[in-house]
């Protein structure tokens, strides 16, 4: 486990960790304006709650769904973690990392920006893999095995969330069709504010885990370690967790009246289905470690909840803006992670190995670029 004390000691000898580590919580704090908005945009559209009280609702549930997650399940940091290998130099792959994260975040905030709720899960993996094939050169860097659960997560996200959305939205008026309807409004009310505090428990718990883990990858990296079934101290989670409630504070309220108040018509009912079939969806992406997108989940579960009633209750031209969006997110970000992975190792690796290779010699290999038994090893408590 690795001590905050030996975290700070570690960015006082390496510096480029430090910058590394900036852009990385960069990221998650932009993820927090984004993706952590929309966990909360549906009862906010159905004035179920005010836009203030979500946002406040939203930063403790995803610090608890962090933190809580993690002390049960890290399946979805690991498969983060195994899903690229940036090789044995160790001080390329941190400048790789670098150029991964600055893409995500330039990409993140032009769809801030623009108002559009992009998917900060599918931005960080593509830019992670774009830095990973500018290293290799090729696919020897992605992991196949663990990069398929994208593709299964996009699945399950898409499916389950506006199947279940729509199946929950047709079945709660057949059962309360003989109650007084202004009665179950208000209930309703009230479940539905629930609903959206578990979805945005479970953000934190899926997506805080997804970013937890290009944190601590960092840290693993500058001390040439493996990231191979790290474990996340307290301190790390805690920081991210920070960084993403910041996020939704400052930033949150201009994706959750794009998403609760113009993609889609709910009443109250269909905002408490919508919450719950994403809930569900993201817990058992969850627990069986497919990173999914919160923000694909939660706007399908919406969509399939309006289209329940009407299919006009959707606003379709707003909901073809969004999934043009992630359809863009890959190669867009991935692109964007492999040109700036390429400039960035011919920018700072010369520059930083250049002292070192005028004082090399046949017997003396170069500080930086260690051996991999050398990153296997563990961190010394």
């Amino acid at each position: 486990m690795v001590s905050f004390s030996q975290f700070v000691a570690a960015v006082q000898t390496n510096p480029f960790l430090a910058l590394v580590m900036v852009l990385v919580i960069g990221t998650i704090f932009v993820n927090g304006a984004t993706d952590a908005a929309n966990a909360i945009a549906e009862p906010v559209g159905t004035r179920a709650i005010g836009v203030n009280q979500a946002i406040v609702m939203s930063v403790i549930c995803n610090f608890v769904g962090l933190i809580g997650m993690t002390l049960i399940s890290t399946a979805v940091a690991n498969t983060m973690s195994g899903m690229v290998d940036f090789g044995g130099d160790t001080h390329a792959a941190l400048i790789a990392l670098a150029a991964a994260t600055v893409g995500i975040v330039t990409w993140a905030s032009i769809a801030w920006v623009f108002g559009i709720p992009t998917s900060e899960s599918h931005a960080l993996i593509a830019g992670l893999t774009g830095a990973a094939l500018a290293v290799h050169g090729g696919l020897e860097g992605v992991n196949m095995g663990e990069w398929v659960k994208v593709i299964y997560g996009l699945v399950l996200s898409s499916v389950l969330g506006y199947g279940a959305g729509w199946i929950i939205a047709r079945v709660i008026p057949i059962i309360f069709r003989q109650a007084d309807r202004r009665r179950m409004n208000s209930i309703f009310k009230k479940w539905q504010v629930v609903g959206a505090a578990g979805m945005a428990t479970m953000h934190g718990a899926q997506d805080g885990q997804k970013f937890m883990s290009t944190a601590m990858m960092a840290v693993l990296l500058s001390q040439g370690m493996s990231v191979d079934g790290a474990q996340f101290p307290l301190w790390i989670e805690v920081i991210c967790a920070a960084a993403m409630a910041i996020g939704t504070a400052i930033g949150g309220k201009r994706i959750i009246k794009k998403v609760g108040m113009e993609m889609v018509s709910l009443e109250q009912y269909q905002g408490f289905a919508a919450s719950v079939s994403a809930t569900a969806s993201l817990l058992i992406a969850t627990l069986t470690g497919l990173p999914v997108s919160t923000t694909h989940t939660s706007t399908a579960a919406m969509m399939g909840a309006g289209a329940a009633k009407n299919v006009r209750s959707v606003n379709w031209g707003v909901a073809k803006e969004m999934v043009l969006a992630w359809v863009f997110t890959f190669p867009g970000c991935g692109l964007i992670g492999y040109l700036l992975t390429k400039l960035f190792l011919v920018v700072f690796l010369r520059r930083t190995h250049a002292p070192c290779q005028r004082k090399r010699t046949s017997s003396t290999p170069c500080s930086r670029t260690l051996p991999r038994a050398s990153r296997m090893r563990p961190w010394s408590t």
